[in-house]
C-alpha cells in the first residue's frame, strides 16, 4: 500500500477488537517513530498494551471503546509544536494504516492524568494529544468535505501537481471536521495557512502533509 492508498483509505475509529499487535508491526512502527522523533525534534511514544487512558468518562463521551494502544504526541513547547506533531503524527498514522491497523486523532476524550503513568513528559514539553491504535471494529467512513474551490485560492489555470495535492488535503482529518484552513498557489509555490479554531494548528500540520504527500512537492 502506497501512502496516497493508504490517505485514501484511513478513516477516524474509535472502537477496537481486543487484538493483540503482533511484535513485527510494533516494530516497524518503532522505527516510523523513531525516524519522526529524529527529524521533528520531538518525543513520541507508543503505548501498547494500556487501556486506562481510554476507560474513563471521557472516552465514554466520545465514544471510543476497546482501546488498549495509543501513540502520544509529545514535544518541546515551542510555537511550532502543534504543527509539528499534526504533521509527524499523520505520517505514524499513515505508517499504521499501511501495517493494516486503524487509528483516530483524540485531542480531549481520553484521561491525560492516566497516560501520562505510562509515558514520560520531560521538562519543558508538553502531551498535546494521542492516537488510538488498533483493530477495528470496522474501517471507518470518509469524511464530508467542503468544496476544492473553498479551500485554495490557485486561479483558473491550477497545474496537476497542485491539484494531486489538493485532493490529498481534502482527505486530511480536521479537528470537528472543521476544514479550517487555506492553501495557496504563487507561481511554482505552495502556501499553507490556518484560518483559527480548535486545535487548528495540528490541522495545519495534517493538511500539509498530506498535500506534500498528494502533490510530490515540499514546503519551503
Amino acid at each position: 500500500m502506497t501512502v496516497f492508498e493508504a490517505i485514501q483509505s484511513r478513516h477516524a475509529v474509535r472502537s477496537y477488537l481486543d487484538r493483540a499487535i503482533p511484535a513485527e508491526a510494533i516494530a516497524a512502527l518503532q522505527d516510523e517513530i523513531d525516524d519522526c522523533n529524529r527529524e521533528g525534534k520531538l518525543h513520541i511514544q507508543l503505548v501498547t498494551n494500556e487501556p486506562k487512558a481510554f476507560d474513563g468518562m471521557l472516552a465514554h463521551y466520545g465514544k471510543f471503546s476497546g482501546v488498549q494502544n495509543y501513540i502520544a504526541l509529545i514535544g518541546k513547547k515551542s510555537d511550532g509544536l502543534d504543527e509539528r506533531l499534526g504533521y509527524y503524527g499523520e505520517r505514524i498514522a499513515l505508517k499504521a494504516q499501511t501495517l493494516g491497523l486503524n487509528t483516530c486523532w483524540v485531542a480531549m476524550s481520553f484521561s491525560k492524568g492516566a497516560a501520562k503513568k505510562n509515558i514520560k513528559v520531560g521538562s519543558g514539553e508538553k502531551l498535546v494529544c494521542v492516537l488510538s491504535l488498533g483493530y477495528g471494529t470496522t474501517q471507518g467512513v470518509p469524511h464530508q468535505s467542503k468544496p476544492m474551490e473553498a479551500l485554495c485560492k490557485a486561479g483558473s489555470a491550477m497545474p496537476d501537481w497542485f491539484k494531486a495535492g489538493m485532493e490529498a488535503a481534502m482527505l486530511a482529518p480536521t479537528a470537528m471536521n472543521q476544514q479550517k484552513f487555506r492553501l495557496t498557489l504563487s507561481g511554482e509555490t505552495a502556501a499553507a495557512e490556518n484560518l483559527g479554531g480548535f486545535y487548528s494548528k495540528v490541522d495545519l500540520g495534517i493538511v500539509k502533509y498530506h498535500f506534500e504527500a498528494g502533490s510530490g512537492r515540499k514546503f519551503k
